[in-house]
This record gives C-alpha cells, sequence and structure tokens, in this order.
C-alpha cells in the first residue's frame, strides 16, 4: 500500500498549522512500512481534537466516550489477539477523564500502543487548561492562571509500570515514524506521549518554543535499559526538552497469563450454547 491508500474520502478539518497533520501522517507511514493489512488493525480514539482523525484513516475505528479509549481498545484486544490495537487521544481525554484507566492499564502490560496527542490544553472545546497546562497557564477555564501543577506523562507511566514509554514531537515527523513503528511492534503496552503544538489556541507551548529546545535522547549515547535514568529525563522540562525511547523492557503481556486467551483468538472460536438460567438468577 502506499500512504494515500490509508486516506479515507473526508478531508481532515484540523486548523492549519495544527500538529495532528503530522501525526496523522506519521501513523499512516509507520502502518505502511509495516505492511499491517488494513483489516487486520483497529485504531480506538478519545474524544477531542485527536479523535477526529476516526474520520480521516481507513482502518477499523471505535469512537469511545470521553476518556475511555484505553479501556475499550484493552477489551478489544482480549476479544481478538490477532488485531493490532491503537489508541489515539489527547491530553485531556487520558490524563483528565481517563487517567485511572490509562494507570491500570499499564500496571497489566496490556498489549496496545498509546499515541497521546500533547497539545496541553483543551482545543476542540476552544481552549481550556488541561491536566498537562503548566502551572500558571492563563486560558478560557483558568483567567487567573491554573492552580494545579501539570501532570507528567512519562513519569506517570513509568511509576505504573510502563514497559515501553517514549516521547515524540510532531516537529520531527521522521523520528516520530520511527517510534510508533517501535510502539507497534513492542510486545505489552506502547506508550508515545507526542508533543502536538495547538496552533489557535495554546500561544505558549509553539512550535518555536519546542524547536530551540527538543533534543534526542539517543544523539547522546543514552540507553532505555535504566529505570531510573530514565525517571530523571522523564522529568527534564524547561530549557531542554528529551525526545526519544526513555525506557523499554521485556515484561510479558497481560494476556501472556489469561488461560482464557492461549490459544485461537477468542472471535474465531465456535460459539457454544449455555443455559444461563442459573446464572441469571444469581442476579435477581
Amino acid at each position: 500500500m502506499s500512504i494515500e491508500q490509508w486516506n479515507t474520502t473526508i478531508t481532515p478539518t484540523w486548523c492549519p498549522g495544527c500538529g495532528n497533520h503530522s501525526l496523522w501522517n506519521e501513523l499512516k507511514r509507520a502502518l505502511d512500512e509495516l505492511k499491517i493489512p488494513a483489516h487486520k488493525i483497529l485504531i480506538v480514539y478519545g474524544i477531542g481534537c485527536s479523535g477526529n482523525m476516526y474520520n480521516f484513516v481507513k482502518t477499523y475505528g471505535w469512537h469511545s466516550l470521553h476518556g475511555r479509549a484505553v479501556p475499550t481498545a484493552v477489551g478489544a484486544k482480549l476479544a481478538n489477539k490477532d488485531l493490532t490495537v491503537i489508541v489515539v487521544g489527547g491530553d485531556g481525554d487520558g490524563l483528565g477523564e481517563g487517567m485511572g484507566h490509562f494507570i491500570h492499564a499499564l500496571r497489566g502490560n496490556a498489549n496496545i500502543t498509546y499515541l497521546l496527542h500533547n497539545n496541553k490544553i483543551y482545543g476542540l472545546t476552544t481552549g481550556q487548561s488541561s491536566p498537562t497546562s503548566e502551572k500558571g497557564f492563563i486560558s478560557r477555564s483558568t483567567p487567573a492562571g491554573q492552580i494545579e501543577i501539570p501532570v507528567k506523562p512519562l513519569k506517570l507511566a513509568l511509576a505504573a509500570g510502563g514497559g515501553f514509554v517514549a516521547r515524540g514531537y510532531a516537529g520531527k515527523p521522521n523520528d516520530l515514524k520511527e517510534l510508533i513503528k517501535k510502539g507497534i511492534q513492542h510486545r505489552g503496552f506502547s506508550f508515545i506521549d507526542i508533543l502536538q503544538p495547538c496552533v489557535t489556541f495554546n500561544k505558549v507551548n509553539t512550535y518555536e518554543f519546542y524547536n530551540s529546545r527538543v533534543y534526542d535522547l539517543a544523539a547522546n549515547g543514552y540507553e532505555p535499559t535504566d529505570y531510573n535514568q530514565a525517571m530523571l529525563k522523564a522529568d527534564e522540562w524547561g530549557d531542554k526538552i528529551p525526545l526519544g525511547l526513555f525506557y523499554h523492557d521485556s515484561r510479558e503481556p497481560y494476556e501472556d497469563d489469561l488461560p482464557q486467551e492461549q490459544g485461537q483468538a477468542i472471535v474465531a472460536r465456535p460459539v457454544v450454547k449455555r443455559n444461563l438460567t442459573k446464572l441469571v438468577k444469581e442476579f435477581m
């Protein structure tokens, strides 16, 4: 397939210059280079600007409830382990409404890939502060400045047991594509925090802001096998912002420990008729 074959007939509706355009293209390029058949891919989308991608990628897709993309994806993977399951969601969706699901999916090491579109704001609802907005950030919902300190997605993922924890940037598309490919190939929960400038509502965390600060961890000889070092790098934010793979291990994925997941995918098994009367009576 070529990258155009992953397009639907619907033209993206994101604002001109939105970082989501880059994420859309690099996800398609990653899928194309991995040569995964489109009918073997399910992408579960959260609510928000990132969720609009549901209309623009020609694979199986599911538009979840707000904050519920991750558990929906985990359920789909358990039902059909032969699917490549990817979550596309924003920082508000995943770290606000969906934070609890995010943490528990990391703990369990569900075999899915989570692409977090992090624009540090609620963009679709026109510019409210989000869980990743900086303290003091002025927005429609925080006109006097954000009171809370920001969530640090990478530290949260590491603390919850993440085995593939990475950060990409919409302004470095080829590096982002390679991270997405590695994340999809990883067995277990792979998490990629993607810095995605909102050109309309976030006038602080712009392309200029990131271009003068981001650097590649691998270019400095960094090895993503030291958990403590990964935590230190995940805490680095300010004049310098690291990109790349922060931590990687090979802990077995969730379904490996489930007896019912062994053998044929659940959806491929024949349906066995059961008398459920006794079971139903237990709930009456």
